[in-house]
C-alpha cells in the first residue's frame, strides 16, 4: 500500500485570504482591543485559522504592516496599532439604503461606508473609520471599526407588539434598525402607540439593539403626540424641570433705585415695540426723538436677560442646553421659563424694563454720526403688531406716526446702501397656518415682508453690526481684538458658483461669478431679472444652494450674505443663547475685565450652531405635518405646482396656491422610463426625451396625504388626462 504523500503547494483553503482581506482582518481584530498587543497566533485563533500556511502568512503580513508603521511592534512578535493605520474620526450620516457617509474635519470630502462595513453605528454617532485603498476617481471609502460616542441612546417611535416580544420602530428614517423590547420592559405601552425607548445593549451578533420603554406618549396622529415626538427627536424638552422653574420664579424682579442709577434712564423717551400679532416675548424696542441739531436719536433696546440669569446658574445651564427657542406651527418651546420669557424680560407696554441698548445719532438719510452701547432702563409706550405699524406707515396717521415715518424713511435708505455694498436680497415668502379651535389648519397664510418688517430688520442689523465692530475692529487702541461671539457666513463655494453660472446660461442669463467681489452684485441683478418669469423659482432655489450656512464662531470671517465685515447676534437674548453670550462679553469688557477664554466660547458657539440646525429641522417637520393635515381633504384634487426638487427617486413639487410640497415618484410617471440628470437638475425620458426640470410648472393630482409619515404623494397630470 502506497504511503500518503504530502500535498505540494498551498492548502486548498489558503486562497480565501487575499492579502488585502488579511490586512483588514488583522486591523479589525487589533482595533477591537487597541491597547492590547497581539501576536500572530492570537490573530489566527480569532479568525478560526489553523492551517500552517495561512498562520505563516498572517505572521509575515503583520511584519510587513509593522515595516509600514500600520502596526507597531510593542514586544517581540506582539503588535498594536501603528501611527499609519489610516484611522479617521468623524460623524455618521446614514442613508436609507443602509450605507453611510462620514463627515470629518480631517479630510476635505466625506468618506463612503458600504452597508457591510457600517456595523452597529447609527446616524449621528462619532466613529473611528479605517480608510480603504482608494479606487480610481472614486470618493474615499472606509470601514467603521469603533463607536467613539453615541449621538443618542433614546429614540421615539411606534410600538409593535407580538406574542413573545415587541419592537420600537423609530420615527427617524435614518435610524434603520428597530429596538427589540422585552414584554416586561414596555412600561404599559400598547401596540401602535408612540413611545420613547432607551437602548440598553447591542449584543455583537444581534441584528437589533435591545431597549426598554421609558415614556409612553400616546396614540399617533394626535397633534400633542406628534409635536412631542418631533421635539424629542431633535432633543428639545417640552417642559422645564421643576427645579429650573422654581429657580426662575425665585429670581428678584424688582427694579431698585440703585440699579436705575447704574444705567442710562430712557423711560421718558418715545418708545414702542413691533412684533407678530401672536408674539408674547418682546425682545426689542425702538425709541425715537429729534435732537436740537436736526439729527435723530434712535435707540435699539434689547431685553437685559443676563441681569436676571447669572452665568452657570440653574436657569442658565438649561438655556445653554436648549440654546434656542423652537417655533412649531402650533406652539413655541421657549429657551427660558415663561416667567422670564413672557413676563419679566419681555418689553411689554407701560412697564419699566431693564434693557441693553445701542443708541444711535443719525441724520435724516440714516447715516450714523455717533453711537453708544450700554445698559439702560426703558418703558415702552405702545405695542404694535406688524400689521398695525404698516397701517400707520401707509396712512401717516395714528400713534407714533412721526417716529414711524422718519424711521421708515431712514430704513429704506439704509437698506438700499446695504444692497449696493454687497448684501444679497433673498426675499423668501414665509408660510403660516391659520388654526381653528381644535388646532387644525383652516387656511394657509403667506407672510410677505412689508415696510414694517424691513424697518425692524434694518435697525436690528445696524445694532448687531455696530456691537460686533466695536469689539472686533482692529485699531490702535484695540490692536488685538478680544474673544467675542460672531455670526459668520462664509463665501460661496467657487465650484458651485461655476456650475450655477454654466446652468443659467442655458436660459440666456450670462453672469460670471468668478470674481469674489462681483458675486453678490451679480446675484442681486440676476434675482431682479428673473422676477416674475417662469424660471424665477428655479434660479432663486439654485442661488440659495450655492451659499454657505451661517453659524456662530469666535473666529470672525465676516458675514458674506449681509455684506458685513463684522456681525453678531445681540438683539434676541430671550430666544437665542449666543445673544446672551454677547451681552455678557460686552459687560465684561466695559468693566475692564480680562479676555475671555476662546476655547470655552467656541465650544458654546459650536453647540449653539448645532441646536439652531436641530430647531430648524423640528420646525420643518412641524410644517410638513400640518401641510399633510391641511391637504387630507384634497386627495383626488388637481393643482398647479412648481418642481421644487429633483432627485434620483422622484420629483418634489410645491403647490402654487398654498406652498404645500409633495413627491411624484419616478417609477410612477407613465409613458416613458425616466433617468436622473443630476448636473442639469432634471429628469429625462429615455425613449421620447421628455424633460421635467427644476422650476417647471406642472399639474399634479393629490394621490395620498400620509399623516403617519408626514408625506404628501402626488401624481403627474398630463394635458391628455384632463
Amino acid at each position: 500500500m502506497a504511503k500518503n504523500k504530502k500535498p505540494k503547494g498551498k492548502p486548498k483553503n489558503s486562497g480565501k485570504f487575499p492579502k488585502k482581506k488579511l490586512q483588514r482582518a488583522i486591523i479589525d481584530i487589533i482595533s477591537q482591543n487597541p491597547n492590547k498587543p497581539h501576536n500572530y497566533k492570537q490573530i489566527a485563533a480569532t479568525m478560526g485559522v489553523s492551517d500552517p500556511h495561512t498562520r505563516s502568512l498572517i505572521m509575515k503580513t503583520m511584519n510587513e504592516m509593522a515595516a509600514k508603521e500600520t502596526l507597531k511592534e510593542e514586544q517581540r512578535g506582539k503588535f498594536k496599532m501603528g501611527k499609519n493605520s489610516a484611522f479617521i474620526e468623524g460623524v455618521v450620516d446614514m442613508t436609507q439604503s443602509g450605507s453611510a457617509y462620514i463627515k470629518t474635519e480631517q479630510l476635505d470630502e466625506d468618506i463612503y461606508i458600504p452597508p457591510k462595513f457600517v456595523g452597529h453605528a447609527l446616524h449621528g454617532d462619532t466613529v473611528k473609520v479605517f480608510l480603504l485603498a482608494r479606487k480610481k476617481r472614486r470618493k474615499p471609502e472606509g470601514q467603521i471599526t469603533e463607536i467613539v460616542k453615541r449621538a443618542k441612546t433614546e429614540f421615539v417611535g411606534v410600538i409593535e407588539v407580538s406574542k413573545n416580544f415587541a419592537f420600537l420602530v423609530p420615527d427617524n428614517r435614518k435610524m434603520l434598525v428597530d429596538l427589540y423590547i422585552p414584554l416586561d420592559k414596555l412600561k404599559g405601552a400598547e401596540n401602535g402607540q408612540k413611545a420613547i425607548a432607551k437602548m440598553t445593549d447591542w449584543p455583537k451578533d444581534a441584528s437589533s439593539p435591545f431597549g426598554e420603554v421609558i415614556d409612553v406618549l400616546g396614540d399617533p396622529l394626535q397633534n400633542e403626540v406628534e409635536m412631542s415626538s418631533i421635539l424629542f427627536e431633535y432633543g428639545f424638552p417640552q417642559k422645564f424641570p421643576e427645579k429650573v422653574e422654581q429657580a426662575a420664579a425665585n429670581i428678584p424682579v424688582e427694579i431698585s433705585d440703585d440699579e436705575v442709577k447704574k444705567r442710562r434712564d430712557m423711560r421718558d423717551v418715545e418708545t414702542f415695540t413691533i412684533d407678530p400679532h401672536d408674539a408674547k416675548d418682546f425682545d426689542d424696542a425702538i425709541s425715537f426723538r429729534e435732537l436740537k441739531n436736526g439729527n435723530y436719536e434712535i435707540g435699539v433696546h434689547i431685553a437685559d436677560v443676563t441681569h436676571y440669569v447669572q452665568e452657570n446658574d440653574m436657569v442658565d445651564k438649561e438655556a445653554v442646553e436648549r440654546a434656542t427657542s423652537v417655533y412649531l406651527v402650533d406652539r413655541v418651546v421657549p429657551m427660558l421659563p415663561e416667567i422670564l420669557s413672557n413676563k419679566v424680560c419681555s418689553l411689554r407696554p407701560n412697564e419699566e424694563k431693564l434693557t441693553f441698548s445701542c443708541v444711535f445719532e443719525l441724520d435724516k438719510n440714516g447715516h450714523v454720526q455717533n453711537h453708544w452701547i450700554g445698559r439702560t432702563v426703558t418703558e415702552s409706550d405702545n405695542r404694535f403688531t406688524y400689521e398695525e405699524a404698516q397701517e400707520v406707515i401707509e396712512s401717516g396717521e395714528g400713534k407714533n406716526s412721526e417716529a414711524l415715518t422718519v424711521i421708515n424713511s431712514m430704513a429704506k435708505q439704509m437698506r438700499n446702501r446695504r444692497l449696493q455694498a454687497g448684501a444679497i436680497a433673498f426675499d423668501k415668502v414665509e408660510v403660516k397656518f391659520k388654526l381653528n379651535d381644535k388646532n387644525e389648519p383652516d387656511s394657509v397664510l403667506f407672510k410677505v415682508q412689508k415696510d414694517a418688517h424691513k424697518l425692524i430688520e434694518e435697525f436690528m442689523l445696524l445694532a448687531n453690526r455696530t456691537v460686533a465692530e466695536d469689539i472686533g475692529k482692529i485699531t490702535k487702541q484695540n490692536p488685538k481684538p478680544k474673544t467675542f461671539v460672531y455670526r459668520i457666513h462664509d463665501t460661496p463655494d467657487p465650484e458651485k458658483l461655476a456650475d450655477f453660472s454654466a446652468f443659467i446660461k442655458k436660459f440666456g442669463y450670462k453672469y460670471s461669478f468668478a470674481k469674489e467681489d462681483e458675486v453678490s452684485k451679480n446675484i442681486n441683478q440676476l434675482l431682479a431679472e428673473v422676477q416674475g418669469k417662469r424660471e424665477e423659482t428655479m434660479v432663486e432655489t439654485l442661488a440659495i444652494r450655492t451659499m454657505a450656512k451661517a453659524e456662530y464662531s469666535t473666529d470672525n470671517i465676516g458675514h458674506y450674505g449681509l455684506g458685513f465685515r463684522y456681525y453678531t447676534h445681540f438683539t434676541s437674548p430671550i430666544r437665542r443663547y449666543p445673544d446672551m453670550m454677547v451681552h455678557r462679553l460686552l459687560d465684561r469688557y466695559a468693566k475692564g475685565g480680562n479676555n475671555a477664554s476662546q476655547d470655552h466660547y467656541q465650544n458654546l458657539c459650536n453647540h449653539s450652531s448645532e441646536k439652531e440646525r436641530e430647531a430648524a429641522n423640528a420646525e420643518r417637520d412641524s410644517i410638513k405635518y400640518f401641510q399633510v393635515m391641511y391637504m387630507k381633504e384634497s386627495v383626488g384634487e388637481t393643482f398647479n405646482g412648481v418642481i421644487s426638487g429633483v432627485t434620483e427617486w422622484g420629483l418634489y413639487v410645491e403647490i402654487i396656491e398654498n406652498k404645500c410640497e409633495g413627491m411624484i415618484r419616478l417609477r410612477e410617471i407613465d409613458g416613458d422610463y425616466f433617468y436622473f440628470d443630476e448636473k442639469n437638475h432634471r429628469i429625462v425620458g429615455h425613449n421620447y426625451g421628455r424633460v421635467l426640470q427644476l422650476g417647471d410648472e406642472i399639474q399634479i393630482k393629490v394621490k395620498n396625504a400620509d399623516l403617519y409619515n408626514r408625506r404628501l404623494e402626488f401624481e403627474l397630470v398630463d394635458e391628455d388626462d384632463e
